[in-house]
């Protein structure tokens, strides 16, 4: 497993933007803690994360390339658009998907709703790159302790990420997911 910093990332974005969209699967800085995840639409790759993370069904978030993809492919409404103002931020907003073809169907199985987020952080900017979602999800397993830096990085989730973009240890919480379907703010 490689790891990288900003300034590597962007020496040789070409060559990890091609990975990504081949399915690797990695660890991400956000606005909030660390995060796991991979090219939302690769099957394989998202199966991959949930059993790292060892969660078999609940859903995953993704990472939106941009608020345009957010509006092609989940059901905003007016009464929404004080939260969707909100992006890029440290919230979690939870959407109705219309369009099932823009993503995996193991991101949020057998559920019509999505959680979609724009994080305030430079690497949105390689999100929006790809073009592609992807999976946005805490780097630890689950129901054990998020990763805040490398030295508590699970050992097993180490073993079987193909790289790590890393900026130091991070100090913040998961974010906010505010369920626009249900009209509920839950903090985590």
């Amino acid at each position: 497993m490689e790891i990288l910093t900003k300034t590597e990332l962007r020496l040789r974005l070409d060559e990890f933007l091609e990975k990504i969209s081949d399915g690797a699967v990695f660890i991400y800085p956000t606005d909030t803690i660390y995060g796991i995840g991979c090219n939302a639409l690769n099957k394989r790759s998202v199966a991959k994360v949930r059993e790292l993370k060892i969660r078999e069904s609940a859903p995953f978030s993704v990472w939106a390339p941009s608020t345009k993809w957010i509006k092609d492919n989940c059901v905003l409404d007016k009464k929404d658009q004080d939260s969707f103002e909100k992006l890029p931020g440290p919230i979690t907003l939870v959407l109705e998907l219309k369009n099932e073809k823009s993503l995996a169907d193991n991101v949020a199985p057998g559920i019509k709703t999505l959680g979609v987020r724009i994080p305030d952080h430079w690497f949105s900017k390689v999100v929006e790159k790809l073009d592609i979602p992807i999976v946005t999800t805490s780097a630890n397993k689950t129901g054990r302790p998020f990763m805040t830096s490398v030295e508590n990085l699970d050992p097993e989730i180490k073993e079987g990420i193909d790289f790590m973009i890393y900026e130091g240890p991070k100090e913040g919480q998961p974010s906010k997911i505010i369920n626009l379907v249900k009209g509920m703010v839950k903090e985590r």
